[in-house]
């Protein structure tokens, strides 16, 4: 990257951080299942939500409890079944339709982050019903209420569920770009583990290391805090002392709820302190193969961990020390590398890939074009890079034939 865009990054970023302690975080209001979900929409004097999930979610019956909770009260419920694992601008408009439609006044996102992000879209639309989405997208582009949201995951991975962020993919141009706004922080947050007991293995693992990877992302970056430190700290360790037990015993209901517990906390460090160059090759992946988010995030963790080298050696040194990897004798390297090499490890365990058969070596230039838009300035990153920088990480998950 060159001298001028990097003064430019590094100043963008020192001015927000500067003025991150006034702007408006706020955190959800925690319930504890769908009872609760019923006492606020009768006090807020609610009478139709519309419930955001996917296919799977919806036709297997886990929505049940929860609709018939609801109806018991006469509360109205539609239900938009039609979000995509990356969901799109067209999922997010036919979910504004839906809202309409059924007159509500409240939504509900049930599933993993794709529910929660379509239903984030929905609702920054409901408050600019003249504006597109490619309009909202960016930093601080939503500022009017939205209609209150009720995020319900059923994975402990995304953190959506505490985050001003939504992603939306593009299917048009095969671009995954980023929403980050106040008011699309969830109203309430639903944290009910017992809705995560049924996730596929493949999603523990991958939603887990999503999570992982918001956590060492916004501990690693520049724009730390006291709060964002300690909440990355204790999800890395949440995260180490769980995910593998929460995958081989699936109906370990504490370690599910230290899981969910992990996402939330991770959620929130990086909400503040936000992500970096392992989001932004993610996003684009998923933008343009259609990549599981999860999944691209576990590939991708250890590979751009390895590149930043020696400027993240204290910081990953301080999370093994934490997770018990190394003693306070060790090196920072030996501790970098410890930890490193345990998130590989814990990748192989879980039969997660090391490549990706789908990349094209003709789309990385592309790709990398778009991660470098949505990184930079934004995201306080220890090794600034620029697209031809990037372009390295697609290479080394790229699968040779």
């Amino acid at each position: 990257m060159n001298i001028f865009k990097k003064a430019y990054c590094r100043v963008f970023q020192g001015v927000f951080r500067l003025i991150m302690p006034i702007l408006p975080y706020r955190k959800p209001q925690i319930l504890n299942n769908a009872l609760q979900i019923k006492e606020q929409l009768n006090n807020k004097n609610i009478t139709s939500v519309l419930i955001v999930t996917d296919h799977f979610l919806y036709s297997n019956g886990y929505l049940n409890d929860i609709i018939n909770t609801l109806n018991s009260a006469n509360i109205q419920t539609t239900v938009f079944s039609e979000v995509k694992p990356n969901p799109t601008v067209e999922n997010v408009e036919g979910g504004v339709i839906a809202y309409k439609n059924a007159n509500a006044q409240a939504i509900i996102a049930f599933g993993g982050g794709s529910p929660m992000d379509a239903a984030k879209g929905i609702g920054a639309r409901i408050a600019y019903p003249k504006k597109s989405l490619k309009k909202l997208k960016g930093l601080l582009k939503v500022l009017r209420k939205t209609p209150p949201i009720f995020a319900i995951p059923t994975t402990a991975g995304t953190g959506s569920e505490v985050t001003l962020t939504a992603v939306i993919t593009d299917s048009k141009t095969k671009y995954k770009y980023t929403m980050n706004s106040f008011p699309l922080i969830p109203s309430y947050a639903v944290l009910d583990a017992k809705n995560t007991v049924t996730l596929p293995k493949n999603l523990t693992s991958t939603t887990g290391l999503d999570a992982l990877t918001h956590a060492v992302e916004a501990y690693i970056g520049r724009s730390t805090t006291k709060q964002t430190r300690k909440c990355a700290e204790d999800a890395v360790k949440l995260i180490y002392d769980n995910l593998f037990l929460a995958y081989e015993h699936p109906e370990n209901l504490t370690a599910r709820e230290n899981m969910l517990n992990a996402a939330y906390l991770a959620g929130i460090a990086f909400s503040r302190s936000y992500v970096g160059y392992v989001h932004a090759v993610a996003h684009s992946l998923g933008g343009q193969y259609n990549l599981p988010h999860g999944l691209a995030n576990s590939v991708l963790l250890p590979v751009v961990l390895e590149q930043y080298g020696k400027s993240v050696y204290k910081k990953l040194f301080k999370l093994a020390l934490i997770c018990g990897l190394v003693g306070e004798n060790d090196s920072q390297e030996v501790g970098a590398k410890a930890f490193i090499s345990w998130i590989k490890k814990l990748n192989e365990k879980m039969n997660i890939p090391t490549a990706f058969d789908c990349v094209k070596k003709e789309d990385i230039q592309l790709m990398a074009k778009h991660a470098d838009s949505e990184a930079n300035p934004l995201y306080p990153v220890p090794v600034l890079m620029d697209a031809k920088q990037l372009e390295i990480f697609y290479y080394k998950v790229l699968q040779e034939e």
